[in-house]
């Protein structure tokens, strides 16, 4: 028995050069699972509304549960939606009413007896996972609990048939996970469910019935079925920012070698590894060398590796560097500081103690 029935739909909304559905012919049979797959805006909510009677189609017939929908009065419409479930993206629960008020407003709103709420709506809950946990608040839930009184709203009337927008969207792929595993327990059930999805891993592993829209035409019907093409699929690349430590030690850095271009600098010896004092010759007047206690004072920072010197810079050639000393290429100067300057430097990440540690917050 066809369940749901789509022959050649067109729908148009005011005010749109293209139609969000175009000469749509499907039939979903009693019990299947089907998906609706597509970019944004290819016509799978449409479809939704069409069967719930939120829309009628511009042309063409829709038929649930036997009936057209385009003749349905909509006296009616509230009777004819008691046999259909619905669930969202985003769970549309009643913020001021418990959990077990959210599912049991379903029911009394058709008019359902006291006796069978009672019974029903914890029946619900325990289907969905979430026995015990009634007189919880909405707030007081995850994200994947609140979509589990979603559903168990949209069930606890037994529909023939459950439609699913997204609803697994606003979740992580954990609690995704048993959102699909509920539904396929829901459709063991005899359940119809249709489902719009963009989650291409689940369609690929399910392989379910699959209809693919794509600007308002179906393109695809196919049974156990794969997503198909995933190039629309949204994704999200994170842009690399430079943290705001890390551009302060680099400020620092480019700070010192615009300061420093003509302050004596501490030259390593090639045959001993020791420092010595080398005054730059730009310098109007010579400054003293660091003195050797300073070096060794325990306030100092970690030894690091001796820093070549630069020369000011002419046109002339280079000097020939010593032996077992490398090319220099825009090596960083270190001027003559105090000691707790430079364990400003070695806070700033200049150092070369420990090139693991990183950065830590600048004032």
């Amino acid at each position: 028995m066809a369940m749901i029935r789509f022959e050649n739909v067109t729908k148009r909304y005011r005010g749109t050069k293209r139609p969000a559905l175009s000469a749509v012919d499907f039939e979903v049979q009693a019990g299947e699972f089907v998906f609706l797959v597509g970019a944004s805006g290819s016509g799978k909510s449409t479809c939704l509304r069409l069967i719930l009677r939120e829309d009628v189609p511009t042309s063409g017939r829709v038929a649930v549960l036997g009936r057209d929908l385009r003749s349905l009065a909509n006296r009616k419409v509230p009777y004819f939606r008691r046999h259909i479930g619905s669930v969202f993206q985003d769970f549309r629960l009643l913020p001021s009413k418990t959990v077990h008020q959210n599912v049991a407003f379903s029911l009394q709103v058709i008019g359902a007896s006291r006796g069978f709420i009672q019974q029903a709506v914890p029946e619900a809950l325990a289907l969905v996972g979430l026995e015990g946990k009634g007189k919880r608040m909405p707030h007081e839930l995850s994200g994947g609990e609140q979509q589990r009184v979603a559903i168990a709203r949209a069930i606890v009337n037994r529909p023939k048939v459950l439609l699913a927008d997204e609803p697994t969207g606003n979740l992580d792929p954990a609690t995704s996970v048993g959102i699909m595993q509920l539904l396929t327990r829901i459709n063991a059930g005899g359940t119809t469910v249709v489902m719009a999805t963009h989650e291409a891993a689940f369609v690929d592993q399910m392989q379910r019935r699959v209809i693919e829209l794509k600007n308002g035409e179906m393109v695809r019907d196919e049974l156990g079925g794969g997503y198909g093409d995933t190039s629309n699929i949204p994704r999200l690349t994170p842009e690399a920012v430079r943290g705001a430590a890390a551009a302060a030690a680099l400020t620092a850095v480019q700070e010192v070698q615009r300061e420093t271009s003509a302050v004596p600098v501490l030259r390593p010896d090639a045959d001993s590894g020791s420092a010595s004092q080398s005054a730059a010759p730009a310098a109007a007047t010579s400054a003293p060398a660091a003195s050797a206690p300073a070096a060794s004072s325990p306030a100092a920072p970690p030894a690091a590796a001796p820093v070549a010197p630069t020369e000011p810079h002419t046109a002339a050639a280079p000097p020939e560097e010593p032996p077992g000393v490398g090319p220099r290429t825009n090596p960083i100067i270190i001027p003559e500081v105090e000691v707790a300057e430079l364990g400003v430097a070695d806070r700033l990440g200049l150092s070369d103690a420990d090139d693991d540690e990183e950065v830590g917050p600048t004032t």
